[in-house]
């Protein structure tokens, strides 16, 4: 685990809390782009959701729960209960990737039409122990959604889902890197970190659906 960032999992969401603000970059539902935070929520909602009820879904969750602010906050459809956990160690570094899966509505991008909006329902959530630049943490997020697509091409489901959202944040300890992809040391241990941890949930999801 990282030092300083604790994990909670259970069937109402999954909750990164980290002692100090992480640097984050996101696609989150609140508080998505480049932003500090010291809370990542990944809260469970039901599957037909309205976009319209989902205000207020959050805030209420994180003061219920005291979740010490700033966050970032995801909605999914899959069942936080069976988030996935996963960690990778290298060059001096440490990524820590958790996810939610479900792949009910999966589809093609670009080959897909446009449709209406649903809960997330792959939510990739990486931290790692490290500096990046800015542009290290965006080479991070397609680094991540790299892995996701492969894995789910090597089973045949397409190239996600139709809501995928990732998140990727760092603690800024240890030395500045410049580079996030996946042949960069700090590339490499995101890509780890989130291939353990999505091809552990790819696998279960079939498993139950077959």
């Amino acid at each position: 685990m990282i030092q300083g960032v604790e994990i909670t999992v259970d069937r109402e969401a999954v909750v990164v809390a980290a002692h100090e603000p992480l640097t984050v970059l996101s696609s989150a539902f609140v508080s998505g782009g480049f932003t500090a935070a010291r809370a990542i929520v990944n809260l469970h909602v039901r599957k037909n959701i309205a976009e319209a009820e989902t205000d207020g879904l959050l805030p209420r969750f994180v003061e219920r729960r005291e979740i010490r602010g700033p966050w970032v906050g995801l909605l999914t459809s899959a069942w936080t209960e069976k988030a996935v956990v996963a960690e990778a160690d290298g060059f001096g570094l440490t990524a820590l990737a958790v996810v939610t899966v479900g792949l009910s509505n999966r589809i093609t991008a670009g080959v897909t039409p446009v449709g209406v909006w649903a809960p997330t329902t792959i939510n990739s959530i990486v931290v790692v122990d490290g500096d990046p630049e800015p542009a290290a943490l965006v080479n991070a997020a397609m680094t991540v959604t790299e892995v996701k697509t492969s894995l789910l091409a090597s089973v045949d489901l397409a190239s996600g889902t139709s809501t995928d959202a990732v998140v990727v944040a760092a603690t800024g300890r240890g030395p500045r890197r410049r580079f996030g992809g996946p042949i960069s040391d700090l590339g490499w241990v995101v890509a780890r970190a989130t291939r353990d941890a999505l091809d552990v949930g790819i696998r279960r999801w079939i498993e139950e659906h077959r």
